[in-house]
């Protein structure tokens, strides 16, 4: 198969952003993410202990329940939702079905932060875990992955303002910005669990599949 061909089907398939490794190169070490042992963990029973203890100021970063498509509409506007990739009826289920899973386990999130998108929004009020609140680092930057470094430097900056709370905090994103942190690309619903680690560098110390 021709290699524009295989990039197309990349791009179609959300995994084809070859502006990540260029991005990737710019992050400062700080920003870079440690991880533990645990990264690679589900939602365990113990994954779900360690939330509900809150010892220091966790942030559970998801991606946004499913919303069909990749990137966003050419007549894409921040302040209209029609012209957006927005949840199917599978994604509000899906969002749903894990504030469930946070209630059913007694985590006390203390804030639920979300990007500017609607599905991101939506996907927030529907977890149905507290006040939504808007946070423009988490907003994509997959057509503008020119300020991917200083949008994560500006999550970790908040990570390190709120560091002496011992605290839950459920941020709600997209793909992007959890890639240039994980370097991996989430499902629609899945999460990483950050903490600051003693450098104040990320620290992956767990995985959600939701």
């Amino acid at each position: 198969m021709k290699p524009l061909i295989v990039l197309a089907l990349l791009c179609l398939a959300g995994i084809g952003n070859v502006y990540y490794v260029d991005t990737l190169r710019a992050f400062s070490q700080s920003s870079r993410p440690v991880r533990s042992d645990r990264s690679e963990t589900s939602a365990s029973s113990a994954t779900w202990a360690q939330l509900r203890q809150a010892e220091r100021f966790t942030v559970i970063l998801m991606r946004h329940a499913i919303a069909p498509g990749t990137g966003d509409p050419v007549n894409f506007r921040l302040d209209n939702c029609t012209t957006q990739r927005n949840l199917s009826p599978e994604g509000k289920q899906q969002a749903k079905r894990i504030g469930r899973a946070f209630r059913q386990n007694q985590i006390p999130v203390a804030r639920v932060l979300s990007s500017q998108w609607c599905r991101c929004l939506e996907t927030a009020r529907l977890l149905n875990l507290g006040k939504v609140e808007q946070l423009t680092a988490l907003n994509s930057f997959f057509k503008n992955p020119q300020t991917a470094s200083r949008q994560t430097e500006e999550l970790r900056q908040f990570m390190l303002k709120h560091k002496a709370e011992k605290k839950v905090v459920v941020m709600v994103t997209h793909q992007v910005n959890m890639t240039a942190i994980a370097d991996k690309i989430p499902d629609q619903g899945d999460a990483i669990i950050l903490q600051l680690n003693d450098q104040n560098r990320f620290e992956i110390i767990g995985k959600m599949d939701l």
